[in-house]
């Protein structure tokens, strides 16, 4: 359970104290990451319908709700999203990459980058929050465990950190192949419960994304990091939020 409670720590604004994680224990918390994910779905799911019954127009739940989401995870992965938008879209070797994305401003590339993510997302909500409120909720859940679950393959082995120091380090190759791969079956079973094919599409969409992230990232940045993780998450959550969401 120190996994699960360092997850919560690292991914959520509950005040868990943990103290230093050693290497098992950080591996322990990304394999428990998509749970944590799942809880901060129930919540936001939670918000969303309970902005629905007020009576407020379904695109300024889904913004509310959207909001929500980047303060209940301190914003930690959009502004990894930002950063690996920043790196990706400038020039010269893996070290000037680096170098841009641990500058703390914004760059053109980001600014785009979130605005488009958080607009799908706010969008997909909206179009969710008229749904029956069952598979409202579920669609916002399996999407938040999904984009979690997108930790396990960014960390997997054989993928190095892109450099020494930071979470990415911390957490670099700790995982078996096959965990990630556990839990993309796992949601895409559920999903099919949820919304039948839609909620399988959901989670391979998700997947597929995560896997072109993982494999670009680490080729001009020389590994991975913790900006590619919140990319990873951001991403993976908002392609299951609009499949899910289409009518």
């Amino acid at each position: 359970m120190r996994g699960l409670a360092l997850a919560l720590s690292w991914l959520t604004v509950l005040p868990v104290r943990t103290g230093a994680p050693d290497a098992g224990t950080a591996a322990g918390a990304i394999r428990w990451a998509p749970v944590v994910g799942a809880l901060l779905g129930a919540a936001a799911g939670g918000l969303l319908l309970g902005f629905a019954a007020l009576g407020l127009p379904p695109l300024v739940a889904g913004l509310l709700t959207v909001g929500f989401l980047g303060v209940a995870t301190r914003g930690m992965h959009l502004d990894g999203l930002a950063d690996t938008a920043d790196g990706l879209g400038c020039y010269g070797p893996p070290e000037r990459a680096l170098a841009v994305m641990r500058d703390a401003g914004a760059g053109p590339f980001a600014v785009v980058t979130l605005l488009v993510a958080l607009g799908a997302q706010a969008a997909a909500l909206a179009a969710l929050a008229t749904r029956p409120a069952p598979a409202a909720l579920g669609a916002v859940v399996l999407s938040c465990a999904a984009g979690r679950a997108a930790f396990a393959w960014i960390c997997r082995r054989g993928v190095p950190a892109a450099r020494p120091g930071g979470l990415g380090a911390t957490v670099a190759g700790s995982q078996p192949w096959w965990v990630a791969a556990a839990w993309w079956t796992a949601l895409a079973a559920a999903g099919f419960g949820l919304a039948g094919v839609r909620g399988v599409v959901a989670i391979g969409l998700g997947a597929a994304v995560v896997g072109a992230l993982s494999r670009h990232t680490a080729r001009r940045f020389g590994g991975m990091n913790g900006d590619v993780l919140g990319a990873a998450s951001e991403l993976a959550t908002t392609a299951a939020l609009v499949a899910l969401s289409a009518a």
